[in-house]
């Protein structure tokens, strides 16, 4: 028996959209694992399936048929990754008796929340759960100024208020996200996600706006890091937002080089905030 395959274990990835599951599956496999992927109709990239030893697609809200699932398939550790259609999870019609359950005996019903109950859930039925960066290295925002132009002083105070007020955002379970200007708040990310966040702060805000995204004070590291790429720049410059600070060191950033490139084409100024950055 190869050494690879006496350390082989049966990984089960729980994927959602964009790139991330695609990453982390090949991960999985380069590392010589079994891979068994749960994913659900209409929110999962398909691309991930062909990569799994085996997989199944559900419908979201099917949690018994997804534990069934992992378990069926003898999965010792769990990741779960990608993007998930939020309004789509709190849709009691699609929920099963079991995410019914879930959801019912929580005190709150924000992402974190949910994601802690479901993180518990899994473990409880013997099952670990990794940090999706486990598999997909390399993704962590760097600490700095990533792009040609730093932010300006105005962008700076805004860059630093927005992370104090996303933080305290964030400690209320509410999101990760906030768009202002001039110190004045034009929205604040809650159930639509990132990029309507963006789309929505930049049309009220007005050019000039800067987004700010960080961790969630006491957030579960291993299923919901706050994440960006060359889809927030552009839509960032679709809406004449001039910078875009997100959490270094424990944030992904999905296509670095490719999202500075068109954030220098269009002027915006990418900052991996750290340290004296998040003080507000």
């Amino acid at each position: 028996m190869s050494a690879q395959a006496a350390t082989s274990k049966v990984i089960g990835l729980i994927a959602g959209g964009r790139q991330f599951p695609v990453l982390v599956a090949q991960g999985v496999k380069a590392h010589g694992h079994r891979l068994v992927v749960a994913g659900f109709a209409g929110h999962t990239n398909s691309e991930v399936y062909p990569i799994a030893d085996v997989h199944r697609e559900l419908k979201l809200g099917q949690l018994a048929k997804l534990l069934d699932f992992l378990k069926e398939n003898k999965v010792e550790q769990v990741v779960m990754a990608g993007t998930i259609n939020k309004p789509g999870v709190m849709d009691i019609r699609h929920l099963d008796s079991r995410a019914v359950k879930l959801l019912f005996s929580l005190p709150g019903k924000g992402d974190d929340a949910i994601l802690r109950a479901v993180s518990g859930l899994l473990e409880s039925e013997g099952m670990e759960l990794l940090p999706p960066q486990t598999f997909a290295l390399g993704l962590t925002t760097p600490p700095g100024v990533l792009t040609r132009r730093p932010p300006d002083e105005r962008e700076w105070a805004d860059l630093r208020r927005g992370a104090f007020l996303a933080r305290q955002m964030g400690a209320l379970d509410i999101g990760q996200c906030v768009v202002l200007r001039e110190g004045i708040v034009a929205a604040v990310e809650a159930l639509e996600g990132t990029d309507a966040a963006i789309r929505r702060g930049c049309e009220l805000g007005g050019p000039g706006c800067v987004v700010v995204k960080v961790m969630k004070p006491g957030q579960e590291e291993r299923v919901d890091l706050p994440s960006v790429g060359p889809d927030t720049v552009r839509m960032l410059a679709k809406g004449q937002g001039t910078c875009l600070g997100v959490e270094a060191g424990k944030s992904l950033f999905f296509d670095l080089e490719a999202a500075v490139a068109a954030a220098d084409r269009a002027g915006i100024a990418i900052v991996g905030l750290a340290g004296g950055d998040l003080d507000g």
